[in-house]
């Protein structure tokens, strides 16, 4: 099968270059690297050396999570995507086979990978990687709804795998999209009979250290993707998956000796929950009061223009 690896990039460094090397020399290496990048202005001249096959730039204004993407997957020939972000590198040579082994032998139609906390992640988000990203593999469907909530949807385009002629039968990634477009289409995916595989083998490193501001702007932005996509996400229980995720940090903050980490935790948590249900009722505020809470501003000036 041909496989694709797709990259937005935006201001891509170091770390991009890094990516590129590790991906290139991995033992499934992709057939073709296909960049996305946002502002020509940014690509400097170092990154020719990479000798990418396709680099294709657009300006800043029109940069969508959902559009982007779809526009990058059209242009694929490929029997299997592979997305990723330019800040996510590869923990060993094997990741792409690792994460799409499950989809040649027919076991799902959708894969994601282990995302392993860097070094320089905090304690709290790297018991979160370890929360959301266990040790253990896991193919999921619309059965494992009542167990899973919300998580049955669960997947991440920092790196993930997708059946293209799945992926084009379903729509793809919806166009026009604030944030969360990965599972958007997972949720597709799911309500239509197929299935995702958490494949805890294949990793790479992804993580952040958002600042309170930053969670409270993309939780607001997660609360508006789902409130937009009642036919993904209406029914399906999600806060107790973060309630969950709360005490089970706490225990471990406590198991570990730092009991005053316990006070951070509950800021961010807050913030987090406070961000995502004032997003689900964004439509009872004004359009400035959205624009100045959200992550992704230029989205609503989209949604203006629509209106």
């Amino acid at each position: 099968m041909k496989i694709d690896v797709i990259i937005p990039t935006y201001r891509p460094g170091r770390q991009f270059r890094e990516l590129i090397r590790r991906l290139k020399v991995q033992t499934m290496p992709p057939d073709d690297i296909l960049i996305w990048n946002t502002g020509e202005q940014y690509w400097k001249s170092s990154l020719e050396k990479l000798h990418l096959s396709e680099v294709h730039h657009i300006p800043k204004e029109e940069f969508d999570h959902g559009t982007t993407r779809a526009e990058a997957a059209k242009s694929s020939t490929a029997d299997i995507l592979v997305f990723m972000t330019q800040d996510s590198l590869p923990a060993h040579v094997s990741l792409i086979e690792e994460l799409v082994t499950p989809i040649i032998e027919g076991k799902c139609e959708a894969s994601y990978a282990r995302q392993l906390p860097k070094k320089t992640a905090s304690l709290i988000e790297q018991y979160t990687r370890r929360f959301n990203y266990p040790k253990e593999s896991r193919i999921k469907s619309w059965e494992d709804v009542g167990e899973l909530g919300i998580k049955t949807f669960f997947c991440s385009n920092a790196c993930a795998a997708y059946k293209k002629s799945i992926y084009d039968e379903l729509g793809g990634f919806g166009e026009h999209m604030i944030f969360n477009e990965d599972m958007v289409y997972a949720g597709k995916l799911v309500r239509h009979g197929y299935r995702i595989a958490y494949v805890s083998e294949a990793k790479v490193y992804h993580s952040h250290n958002y600042n309170l501001p930053t969670l409270f702007s993309r939780n607001f932005d997660l609360g508006v993707s789902q409130r937009m996509h009642p036919e993904i996400f209406a029914g399906i229980p999600s806060e107790s998956e973060g309630i969950r995720l709360v005490l089970d940090t706490a225990k471990y903050l406590i198991q570990i000796k730092k009991p005053w980490l316990i006070l951070e935790l509950i800021m961010q948590s807050g913030v987090k929950f406070l961000g995502y249900r004032v997003g689900w009722n964004y439509d009872k505020l004004s359009l400035p009061m959205v624009k100045k809470l959200s992550m992704n501003k230029r989205f609503w000036d989209f949604e203006q223009n629509e209106k």
